[in-house]
């Protein structure tokens, strides 16, 4: 039995993108949002604010989506190599994307109910109290989006296939996407009751604050939604645009009697597509040729060629 260096031949499939900036900057943002958390849960219990109180288990919320992303960015590096996964982690931080949306989706839902019942039925605001929580929010989550919003640039790109950064791919990090709605909700947030409250105490208008709370529901559940949309067709393994597929397909067949009898374009990470095309032909040739074909298909990071020869009927 021949012994032949295979090494030519075989496929890559760490397509995972390594962003060590946006892990580094959600960590502390995690810290801060932490931090300020306990502080406010803390001085609105010792205080009997419950505009404190409300606003600590708010940044809660958010704390909790952002161990959510630094849990997806380490455990797609810890696993990268790990054969279990047929291509690679590059779907985990997609995944960590998807889970942030559904929890600032749930965010969402509870402001928008608790602002409905108190427009029918107001409570007493305390309103310098709920003033000075919202100003201190508003400065920690400008921090925050400051941190983020320069990071969503992945670094250590681990593929082989360079030519996806020669041809200035834009790579999409959706955990970290995520993670900076969740700032922007906090921010929005505290804007929209900043400007409630201001005018509640100084002109009466105190149904304002309901008003906007269910406003800045209403955007949250819109970006919510927006990175849904973005993130579940990857996890569902969507193809690609029809007219790029057509446009390959139309490619393999120009040249020589190829026909092209089954094709699969999937998602393996934010970025990177695999590929699966069947062609039958009178007159194989190597795959190679037919790779070299499709070269100019620069989305395309894994691609699997089958020939087929279609015999002459006698």
């Amino acid at each position: 039995m021949h012994r032949t260096d295979l090494s030519s031949w075989q496929h890559r499939h760490d397509f995972a993108e390594n962003n060590i900036l946006g892990e580094k900057r959600t960590f502390w943002v995690f810290l801060l949002t932490l931090v300020t958390m306990i502080a406010e849960i803390l001085a609105g219990t010792f205080y009997g604010s419950m505009a404190l109180l409300a606003d600590g288990w708010h940044m809660g919320t958010h704390a909790a989506a952002f161990l959510i992303t630094l849990f997806a960015y380490r455990y797609a590096r810890k696993h990268a190599d790990n054969p279990v996964f047929s291509f690679g982690t590059g779907k985990v931080s997609v995944l960590g994307g998807f889970s942030s949306a559904i929890a600032l989706g749930i965010v969402a839902l509870i402001m928008l109910v608790e602002s409905t019942h108190r427009l029918f039925s107001p409570a007493q605001i305390h309103f310098n109290e709920a003033i000075l929580v919202a100003v201190i929010g508003l400065i920690v989550n400008v921090v925050c989006a400051f941190l983020l919003h320069d990071a969503d640039h992945p670094h250590g790109h681990t593929h082989s296939h360079h030519h996806h950064l020669e041809h200035g791919h834009e790579h999409e990090d959706h955990n970290l996407r995520a993670a900076y709605f969740h700032v922007l909700a906090d921010a929005l947030t505290s804007v929209l009751a900043i400007i409630a409250l201001v005018l509640g105490k100084y002109l009466g208008l105190n149904w304002l604050d309901s008003v906007m709370g269910i406003v800045g529901a209403l955007i949250i559940s819109r970006w919510a939604f927006g990175l849904i949309k973005q993130t579940s067709p990857i996890l569902l393994d969507n193809s690609i645009d029809p007219h790029y597929q057509q446009r390959m397909i139309d490619t393999l067949e120009a040249a020589d009697d190829n026909q092209v009898c089954d094709l699969h374009i999937w998602k393996v990470s934010a970025d990177h597509y695999a590929a699966v095309i069947s062609l039958v032909t009178q007159h194989p040739k190597p795959a190679q040729e037919y790779k070299q074909l499709l070269t100019e298909f620069d989305k395309i990071s894994h691609l699997t060629i089958e020939v087929n020869q279609c015999r002459e009927p006698h």
